[in-house]
Order: C-alpha cells, then structure tokens, then sequence
C-alpha cells in the first residue's frame, strides 16, 4: 500500500507552501480576517499540540522532532504490511505521515512550527494551526471511521 505515500507528498508540499507564503507575507502576529471566524495569523509554535511543552527551553525541539521521524518510520512500515482491501486505513495513515513529515520540516528549519490558521468565535480562539495539523487530525478521524466500520464488519459475520 506504499502507492498512498503520494497523498503524504502532496501534504507536505501544501503545508509547505502554505507555510512559505506565511512567512514571506505576514509578520508574526499579524492577522488578516478572511471571513466571520477565521483569520490567518501568523504565530510560532515551539511546543506540540496546543502549544504543549512550548515553553521548555528548547530540547523540545529536538524531542519532537526525533518522536515524529520514529512514528513517521513506523507509519512506513505499517503502511507497507497493509492488505489492498484496506484502503481507508492507507489514506489516513498516508494523511498522518504528511502532516508530521510538513511539521518535521519546520522544527529542524526553524526550530518552531509555523501556524496561521485561526478559528475562533468572538473572542474564543482555538489554538492556531497549519495544514499539516489539519492532515494529522483528518487521518486520525479516518482512522477512527475505519476502526469502528472494521468492528461492525465483524460483528455482522
């Protein structure tokens, strides 16, 4: 099922550039509204998800980085283990595998991960994110889809 890594290629060259445009265009923290409830802001995350561990004095860079390649190895691998019949599980792994390679990239560039997509509702925003994260929390929902439709299967034999 190594034929899905081309849906990861094609995250990382949109986060990517995304990313790139960002951060050639916008000052960090500056903010343009698209429309009602989301903005583009630019914003560093030096943490992992919501900012954990932003704060930690920098070897968060490098043990993100690190957790990140090891599962992206272990993504590889099970990709290559997958049956054909399994195709939902491929494309949310391939999704995972290009989100964390798009945030890889940026931690040993930058030290940080670019950010810029601000959802919020008055003065409620959640925290920032990129397409990278957007691809991990897609592949994850498909992966959770694919679980549950594997446990009726069973149940229904």
């Amino acid at each position: 099922m190594l034929k899905w890594l081309w849906l990861s290629g094609v995250m990382v060259v949109f986060d990517q550039v995304t990313k790139i445009w960002v951060n050639l265009n916008l000052s960090l923290h500056e903010s343009i509204p698209i429309m009602p409830s989301f903005s583009i802001t630019y914003a560093h995350n030096y943490g992992a998800a919501f900012s954990f561990l932003s704060e930690a004095g920098g070897w968060q860079r490098w043990f993100f980085a690190v957790l990140a390649i090891a599962v992206s190895v272990g993504i590889i691998i099970y990709l290559k283990k997958l049956k054909p019949e399994e195709k939902l599980l491929a494309v949310s792994l391939s999704l995972i595998l290009g989100g964390a390679i798009g945030n890889i990239i940026d931690r040993v560039i930058y030290g940080y991960v670019i950010d810029f997509l601000d959802v919020y509702y008055q003065v409620y925003h959640w925290p920032i994110f990129n397409i990278a994260d957007s691809a991990i929390t897609v592949g994850v929902g498909l992966m959770l889809i694919e679980s549950f439709m594997e446990k009726e299967e069973q149940e229904e034999s």
